[in-house]
């Protein structure tokens, strides 16, 4: 990458009363970003203005510059506070972001009806959620969005261009945000950022130090939480999309395996509803098949052969999708693209995983055929990767990581064989240490995708992280499915209008059919999780005591109905403020 176009790896914020100023503090010896508190304007200065008694600036040490949004009335600037070095990927260093923050420059609003002041205040909400965004991670020197295989197959004029001009538009998470900036010039300024996961270690094989690293992209077009974010839209962009590629380096050698999981790719959902599993709906079925043949159009596209492993259950609501997903699948299966299902509870239960050794042997002749990227010490291409495998479950978590997990290790034991490193019948688990790490990177790898969807760590995580189902691990599963059922019920709406927010999914928009904003003291505004359910309990337990009651007089059987009555009421009113207890006013419109 060129000089003129190098991120800053170094910038000093100034807040003065009335403009940001950036100002690169890596020796570059650059202009510095000058921004309006007003309106959010920006330019180029050459140095920072003298400061004086009337203009005291606020300074601090920020990161990176991740983009702007304009709501509104004001514009709201995004930046890099803190960060941590993770590891290397390819030889180049990886942050990971532990904190950011919005800076507003809204002065205009002074200037706004009082309708558009609460209107911007419920919006500026939003924005502290997606602060709270987790498992963000950028460079400053390589293109985090690429695979390792695609990025060597990158041209000279590509590799020149500024690292947001190199990026893949659905993995780059600040897509939206750097929209507002990129015809400023602002070249040196601009950060790419990706969610979703990176961990690497190092283990020694005899005198061979072998360096691993587990990267995971998560697609922006559909991105969003577990109840919120079902299936695939029309255009055949699915929920929870994540890339995972497993890199290996050791001895001058380089080699990549790339894996993909996504959402069953036609329209369906479950209404969030108090349930603890919501009924599962096909939407508009007629479109199935053709929404599902462009999600694997744009698959082949990009990877080459897609085999397609469905891990669903054969019976019950998930297998009325499993039944919907294998019919669309008639029309499209070839030479290119295959498709088998694997009824994972039924096979493994919840505790005999090994038995994916059955599964393996399905797909083993696909692995090997389509192989894995591989370059010499010279840094020449010996091998690429020819497909992919694409696993689902209903979630793409728990089931979905332990099955990428192993698939993960058997490619991985491959490409050693393949580098001269393992004999022929040697493998990662005759080496204590390496099986140990290995373990931990994926278990890893599957929280942090989990906790991004679903707000908790991975269900079955004992199993990757210590090859064994144990006691407490059923004990965390347990726990961690509450805090799914409370997340998705009463924390999820908001946070996916933020992430809808903040990744232009929807537009701000004023609308003359807006609910008002909960006044304070009503229902809504105070109403709660633990209200809800303590209202509920009692109820019911007060029912419950006059039926037993009965018996002695019409009396009991009143109030058995009354407690009863509530406590239908209750639920009811909870399950029909579709978003539970967020009546907020709708502010938004599909973006064009």
């Amino acid at each position: 990458m060129e000089g003129r176009h190098k991120l800053h790896s170094g910038l000093r914020l100034w807040e003065f009363p009335d403009q940001y100023v950036i100002e690169p503090t890596d020796g570059s010896a650059a202009s510095c970003l000058d921004i309006s508190r007003l309106d959010g304007s920006m330019k180029l200065i050459d140095q920072v203005a003298e400061c004086n008694s009337l203009r005291v600036p606020k300074i601090r040490s920020i990161f990176g510059v991740v983009g702007m949004l304009k709501l509104l009335a004001g514009s709201y600037l995004v930046v890099v506070t803190e960060s941590e070095s993770v590891g290397s990927f390819l030889g180049h260093p990886i942050f990971k972001i532990n904190s950011l923050k919005v800076l507003p420059c809204d002065h205009s609003l002074k200037n706004s009806s009082e309708e558009q002041k609460k209107m911007e205040t419920d919006l500026t909400r939003l924005l502290s959620v997606a602060q709270s965004t987790t498992g963000l991670y950028f460079s400053y020197e390589i293109n985090l969005t690429l695979s390792a295989q695609r990025l060597h197959d990158l041209g000279d004029e590509s590799k020149s261009l500024p690292l947001w001009r190199q990026a893949e538009p659905r993995f780059l998470w600040n897509n939206y945000m750097l929209e507002l900036l990129i015809d400023t010039k602002l070249d040196q300024f601009l950060l790419p950022v990706i969610q979703g996961s990176f961990h690497s270690f190092q283990t020694a094989i005899g005198r061979d130090i072998v360096d691993i690293t587990l990267i995971a992209r998560r697609c922006t077009r559909r991105n969003g939480t577990r109840m919120w974010r079902r299936g695939a839209d029309s255009d055949g962009y699915v929920a929870n999309f994540v890339e995972t590629e497993q890199i290996v380096r050791m001895n001058g050698y380089t080699s990549s395996f790339v894996q993909v999981r996504g959402s069953m790719p036609f329209m369906w959902e479950q209404i969030v509803d108090l349930t603890y599993k919501p009924k599962f709906e096909i939407a508009q079925p007629e479109e199935a098949a053709r929404i599902a043949e462009r999600h694997f159009l744009d698959l082949r596209k990009k990877y080459g052969s897609v085999l397609a492993v469905d891990l669903v259950n054969k019976h019950g609501g998930e297998g009325r999708l499993s039944e919907k997903f294998a019919g669309c699948m008639q029309h499209i299966t070839g030479d290119d693209v295959r498709y088998l299902h694997f009824d994972f509870h039924h096979i493994c239960g919840h505790i005999h995983f090994e038995r994916l050794a059955i599964l393996y042997d399905q797909i083993e002749g696909f692995l090997e055929k389509n192989g894995y990227f591989l370059l010499n010490e010279k840094g020449e291409k010996m091998k690429e990767q020819l497909g992919i495998v694409r696993t689902n479950c209903i979630d793409c978590l728990d089931r979905t990581n332990v099955t990428q997990s192993m698939i993960g290790r058997k490619m991985l034991e491959l490409q050693l064989k393949r580098i001269g490193v393992f004999g022929a019948e040697e493998a990662i688990s005759s080496h204590l240490n390496f099986d140990e790490c290995y373990k931990i990177l994926w278990a890893n790898h599957g929280d942090d995708i989990s906790i991004q969807y679903s707000g908790t760590p991975a269900l079955k995580g004992d199993f990757v992280r210590y090859g064994k189902r144990t006691v407490q691990g059923v004990l965390k599963d347990g726990w961690n499915a509450l805090a799914r059922y409370y997340l998705n019920n009463f924390a999820d709406g908001t946070k996916q209008d933020a992430i809808d927010l903040v990744q232009g999914h929807y537009i701000v928009a004023v609308s003359r059919d807006m609910t008002s904003v909960p006044r304070k003291g009503s229902l809504e505004a105070i109403a709660s999780f633990p209200v809800a359910l303590t209202v509920v309990l009692i109820s019911f337990w007060f029912a419950t005591m006059s039926v037993k009651q009965v018996g002695s007089g019409y009396k009991h059987l009143f109030f058995s109905l009354v407690w009863a009555g509530i406590s239908v009421a209750v639920a009811a009113l909870v399950r029909a403020n579709g978003r539970i207890f967020c009546n907020r006013p709708r502010l938004h419109k599909p973006r064009s």
